[in-house]
């Protein structure tokens, strides 16, 4: 299932924010409301922070580059934050280097960030964001 961007414009944006994640809808064995109420939460803690930010959830599956590489060139960004369920589980490292790479030379201007979870995003960008 794929899942569509989820924009939340802040009133004064300082810093436009892509975050990218696994869509747990997609995962088996995933506590699915437990995993959207976390990413709702973090998404809210950004946007109230101030920033104009964007979540893209993909499935793990051929598609997802494709979706993570036309959510990139969609718009000018600042931060992309790649998700702790994308960075984490070892048997995810290949798809966690492409991910990287593409985020690297397909957003060159981006600072790119990880978070350990959706609820830490904002962390994220405030470690790599003045």
């Amino acid at each position: 299932m794929d899942q569509p961007l989820v924009s939340y414009a802040a009133d004064v944006a300082t810093a436009r924010v892509l975050i990218v994640g696994l869509d747990p809808h997609a995962l088996p064995g995933i506590d699915v409301e437990a995993v959207d109420r976390g990413l709702a939460y973090g998404l809210e803690r950004v946007r109230v922070a101030g920033y104009l930010v964007e979540q893209l959830l993909v499935p793990l599956d051929e598609a997802a580059l494709d979706q993570i590489k036309q959510a990139g060139v969609s718009q000018a960004w600042d931060v992309v934050v790649i998700g702790g369920g994308i960075r984490k589980p070892e048997p995810l490292l290949e798809f966690f280097e492409a991910v990287v790479n593409l985020v690297r030379t397909g957003v060159p201007a981006a600072k790119i960030a990880f978070n350990a979870d959706g609820g830490t995003s904002l962390e994220a960008v405030h470690r790599v964001l003045p």
